[in-house]
């Protein structure tokens, strides 16, 4: 009973309950993405994409319009600039990336330090707010996830086959540039949908920590895509719990523990395959004396 009441306790007000709904949005659209970010070895670009919308979050902070439009414009800014880098210059997709991550996010800061609130604004950007979450940013983030779940349907298969073979995907007709992008508008829905439960810096860890563990221990993507949203929401809720009582940050903590949980299931993993290795070891020595 101590238990339950230590559980539930932090989700007893209005806003407390506003934070796990906007927490477990954010773990169904970065399920829906992770996985795909995942498979296809993006976890960098992801990064930096998150990162890529910093300048328009701050821009719709210091202009006073809103976030959802400023981190849509800088997103598109971002892909339009990769686009133009990898059309004119011989640059590898990483070195592109890696001038856009540092470069988007010290516009951010630059722009955000031009308001009288810097480093709360500041904060509330790079962190999130989630105890600041409102029912309208809930409603936002619920069409967020219906149009990352309806793409996530609809590209399932190709998104697949590109994930596994893009020669393949290619020869099948299932033109995979245009599936690309696509990925790119998921990634970019679910980062905006997310930031102000989580903030910008620490979707990554919703985005990536649930689809990696999952990875892990299954072998179908439709399985890994349930596992990872099962991680995911996990790792909101518990996140808000030790939020609540150690005091401490709730965007942090939600992505915390979903890192930790990475580390958790690959411990358990390789703990259970040197047990079965030990025991097949032991098992062929002993019919081999027998």
């Amino acid at each position: 009973m101590e238990l339950y009441n230590w559980m539930v306790e932090p989700f007893q007000t209005g806003f407390q309950i506003r934070a796990l709904l906007g927490g477990l949005l954010a773990a169904v659209m970065s399920s829906f993405v992770g996985v795909w970010l995942v498979l296809r070895g993006m976890s960098f670009f992801g990064d930096a994409f998150v990162h890529g919308v910093v300048p328009g979050i701050a821009a719709a902070v210091l202009f006073e319009f809103s976030p959802f439009l400023g981190a849509a414009l800088a997103a598109l800014v971002m892909v339009s600039l990769l686009e133009l880098i990898h059309r004119t210059t011989s640059l590898k997709e990483d070195s592109a990336i890696g001038l856009l991550f540092v470069g988007m996010m010290a516009l951010g800061v630059v722009l955000i330090s031009r308001s009288d609130s810097f480093q709360g604004s500041l904060t509330a950007i790079l962190f999130g707010d989630a105890l600041g979450v409102s029912w309208a940013d809930v409603q936002m983030q619920l069409l967020f996830v219906i149009g990352v779940g309806l793409m996530s349907l609809m590209l399932y298969r190709p998104l697949m086959s590109l994930s596994f073979s893009p020669d393949k995907s290619q020869a099948l007709g299932m033109r995979p540039q245009l599936t690309h992008w696509l990925l790119l508008l998921m990634i970019a829905a679910a980062v905006i949908g997310s930031f102000q439960a989580v903030g910008t810096l620490l979707v990554l860890g919703l985005l990536i920590g649930p689809a990696a563990a999952a990875a892990l221990i299954t072998r179908t993507v439709p399985r890994m895509i349930l596992t990872s949203l099962i991680l995911g929401m996990i790792s909101v809720t518990v996140g808000l719990i030790f939020s609540y009582h150690l005091g401490t940050a709730a965007g942090a903590s939600m992505a915390l523990v979903a890192i930790l949980g990475f580390f958790l299931i690959l411990t358990i993993r390789e703990t259970v395959a040197a047990i079965v290795r030990r025991k097949r070891s032991t098992t062929l020595v002993e019919q081999g004396a027998s």
